[in-house]
């Protein structure tokens, strides 16, 4: 079943993101996260690329297929082009496909500044129309409520959005944002240009100040007074910075909610604890 198949069904999907462990660390750690996580019933999960993007590593393709063959959930594969070229990704294309997998994140990627990037896919739209001409996939894509880093401006971020839609997104996931009017403008934005296809709204719950800071630099998201307040009161404090960014993600997710969002993303972590904590308190009014 594609994703998009998914929003026909519900008014709001949930859904949530998980990430292959380190290299240093066991691959049975994110199968016992998996094992938490499916109890919590998400309408699919997103697994993203292995780090740098090598095509030998098959821990995305495994970790997808474990989530549709055991537990019966519909996985979202992301792929990213800039380390790869079109042979890499047809060897990832034929891996997906012999595993079962039908929905895939067209990403370009990170650049490396250590690492030339390959010259095959300059954008995320080129793969997606490289994807669609060499197997029958279903795509998703990425978007950004306060435009990409890279780009000029907010209305060549949607004009370029628009290429990757027409070129055959048929989804799209909000990167964070901690600041709900940015996501409704950016909405608006692409609704004026013409993108009609399923938006989640990317939702990550903020545990550590060192996360937080990390995920800014790359994302360019601003923070709003009231986020930064909490940042600054809990810093030193763990625990109560890991409830009060529960809380905020909470309410984030209602206040969307009850604003008519069509899906929400949420980015785990690889955190179980934490997926429960937000789940439980916001399923009832996901449900409806």
């Amino acid at each position: 079943m594609s994703i998009a198949e998914i929003f026909k069904k519900k008014s709001t999907v949930y859904s949530f993101e998980v990430f292959p462990p380190k290299k240093t660390s066991s691959i049975d750690t994110i199968y016992s996260t998996l094992d938490e996580l499916q109890g919590l019933k998400p309408d699919f999960i997103s697994v993203t690329y292995g780090a740098g993007g090598n095509p030998a590593d098959s821990s995305t393709c495994d970790i997808a297929s474990v989530i549709k063959n055991k537990y019966g959930i519909q996985p979202l594969a992301h792929l990213t082009c800039v380390n790869n070229s079109r042979q890499d990704i047809m060897v990832i294309l034929q891996r997906l496909k012999e595993n079962g997998i039908e929905n895939i994140m067209a990403l370009r990627g990170d650049i490396n500044p250590d690492v030339p990037p390959k010259t095959d896919f300059r954008h995320a739209s080129d793969l997606v129309e490289f994807i669609k001409q060499n197997g029958d996939f279903h795509i998703s894509g990425a978007c950004y409520p306060e435009g990409h880093v890279e780009s000029e401006n907010l209305i060549q971020d949607i004009l370029n959005l628009k290429k990757k839609v027409d070129a055959g997104a048929e989804h799209l996931v909000t990167q964070l944002f901690f600041d709900n009017s940015a996501f409704y403008s950016f909405v608006e934005r692409a609704r004026i240009a013409g993108i009609n296809v399923p938006i989640s709204a990317g939702i990550m719950p903020v545990v550590n100040k060192n996360q937080i800071e990390r995920m800014v630099t790359l994302t360019a998201a601003s923070l709003p007074a009231k986020f930064t307040r909490m940042l600054s009161k809990y810093e030193h404090h763990p625990e109560a910075l890991r409830d009060a960014g529960i809380a905020y993600a909470i309410d984030q997710i209602v206040d969307l909610v009850s604003n008519g969002v069509q899906g929400i993303h949420l980015y785990t972590m690889n955190n179980p604890y934490v997926a429960r904590r937000i789940t439980e308190a916001v399923s009832s009014i996901i449900s409806l």
